[in-house]
């Protein structure tokens, strides 16, 4: 957003604030231009995250109304922000993107102009390539996109990730059916795509909200296809994680997300070899879907899955682990931070892997960074081959 369009937008919104007989009472005293220019700076500020709305003494829920009004307008804007996108595009290219796909690749095409990187820059460059391909986009719709934007896009990153995306949809709508906090900080989401989505046990798919319009997280469905079409999605709140917050914190059953392309990690299953899964922390989520393969389809191998966590409390899939009960599957816990655990139970999880670990076995580690960091030297130097080693490499995991 613009300076002078952050201005408008808070000039709007004190306009519905002095309006209100609740709230306009504490206007009294202010520096109104003070307030106005801290509310334009944190909407020029390109973090993404809710508007910053300073408490002028209102209860929680007279505050929580400021800040909708405040959201409502942005609303708004967006909305006529679309709407004249979509009819600049439609009216040099009659037919060339449905009205229905606009709000998704406006939002997207924006946020890529914005310094977003790293991972989820790489999840949003999966969307717009799939876009790309499934609009047939060319540079001369490349030029007149952009100015409808008015905004320049990096349509080489686009034109890049279109050439190895492959086709089909760009996304796929899906319902919300389900939210859990098994502990603090973790989300289990159950969603049901509006289309099957035709995944793979291991690879993940970009996420996205309309509570943060444009911004895409990997996450790894947690569960092998299932005959009803649902996913399972396990997403921890990160620091700085607008959209992980969002999912874990805010979203509710009802709501719709938007599931992008399954890409390839690194951790679809191999050849009949017997299997060593190391997970930590919501990196749990594509080896359990892993187990859930073989399950589906036993042939004869056997499955150790080693689950790290910080204590008994964050162990947050304990349920759902329990009940994998199968006799070729040894499931062990393993404690960072418990005294109370186990001998065999207590320290990181690849370290207690490595107890487990047999010549025979491929071995599949995901979890933090700090994890993942180191992991595949320790294995070489445990002496396992390094093609039978799987980390999440091709999308940087977080």
């Amino acid at each position: 957003m613009t300076e002078g369009e952050a201005r408008e937008a808070v000039g709007r919104w004190l306009s519905l604030v002095a309006a209100d007989a609740e709230l306009s009472a504490y206007l009294i005293g202010v520096d109104w231009d003070r307030l106005k220019a801290h509310l334009a700076r944190s909407l020029t500020s390109g973090t993404g995250d809710e508007p910053e709305v300073p408490s002028l003494g209102w209860s929680e829920a007279q505050h929580r109304r400021a800040v909708d009004y405040l959201m409502g307008v942005l609303r708004t804007r967006r909305d006529l922000s679309v709407a004249s996108f979509w009819e600049a595009v439609e009216d040099r290219f009659p037919g060339l993107l449905p009205e229905r796909a606009a709000p998704l690749l406006h939002a997207a095409l924006r946020q890529l102009t914005t310094s977003v990187d790293g991972p989820n820059r790489l999840a949003l460059l999966a969307v717009l390539g799939r876009a790309y391909r499934r609009y047939g986009l060319h540079p001369a719709h490349a030029a007149v996109i952009d100015g409808a934007l008015q905004t320049g896009v990096p349509w080489s990153e686009v034109e890049r990730a279109a050439a190895r995306v492959g086709d089909g949809p760009a996304w796929w709508p899906a319902e919300v059916i389900g939210h859990d906090r098994p502990c603090d900080g973790v989300a289990v989401l159950t969603v049901r795509p509006w289309r099957r989505l035709p995944y793979v046990c291991g690879q993940a798919v970009p996420v996205c909200t309309p509570r943060r319009p444009g911004r895409w997280r990997w996450l790894c469905p947690a569960n092998a296809p299932r005959p009803d079409g649902t996913v399972e999605l396990h997403v921890r709140a990160v620091p700085g994680g607008v959209v992980s917050a969002s999912l874990a914190h805010e979203v509710r059953p009802g709501e719709l997300l938007h599931l992008g392309p399954p890409t390839d990690t690194g951790l679809s299953l191999g050849d009949g070899r017997d299997l060593l899964l190391v997970a930590g922390g919501t990196g749990l989520a594509p080896l359990r879907a892993l187990v859930e393969q073989v399950a589906a389809d036993p042939d004869g191998r056997r499955v150790t899955l080693v689950v790290g966590a910080r204590s008994v409390e964050a162990l947050y899939d304990a349920i759902t682990l329990d009940k994998l009960r199968h006799d070729w599957l040894t499931i062990v816990p393993t404690f960072s931070h418990d005294e109370l655990a186990e001998p065999g139970e207590r320290g990181d999880a690849l370290t207690v892997a490595l107890d487990h670990l047999c010549p025979e076995h491929e071995v599949y580690v995901c979890g933090p960074p700090a994890m993942l960091a180191g992991s595949r030297l320790r294995l070489l130097a445990a002496g396992v081959p390094g093609e039978r080693i799987h980390l999440p490499e091709r999308i940087p995991w977080r």
